[in-house]
């Protein structure tokens, strides 16, 4: 069995890619989530994911902020680097990590390392010499 948290982040997943709230999509979204093979569960914090997503809040204005740095200051420099895995995440915790990096233009994450790393992209201006 799933947890509430994973269910219900499985169902907003859901509901995004469908964007059909209808009594039908609703059922067939909570019938694929239950059925989605998952790990064991796992306790979760709450504060965990209210804190993920209090971080997910103050994204969205960042990204906004970088999508316009882009634009009015191109940059050229690329960079790719790994970046430990906060201890004791769930993988429903590990899919908004890498959703929050993924999220702003300037970061993308490439891989993520099963051994606890995230291989990420950056794009970043290159500081003069």
């Amino acid at each position: 069995m799933i947890g509430h948290l994973n269910l219900i982040l499985r169902l907003a997943i859901w509901f995004l890619l469908t964007a059909n709230l209808s009594v039908a999509n609703i059922i067939i979204g909570i019938a694929v989530a239950l059925l989605l093979p998952g790990r064991p569960k796992t306790p979760e914090a709450l504060k965990d994911w209210l804190r993920v997503l209090g971080e997910v809040i103050v994204a969205i204005p960042q990204a906004y902020r970088e999508a316009f740095e882009i634009i009015f200051r191109p940059h050229s420099h690329e960079d790719v680097t790994m970046e430990r895995v906060k201890a004791g995440r769930t993988p429903g915790l590990i899919f908004l990590d890498i959703f929050l990096i993924t999220f702003t233009p300037k970061t993308i994450v490439l891989k993520y390392h099963e051994d606890g790393w995230y291989e990420v992209h950056w794009v970043r201006r290159r500081k003069k010499a």
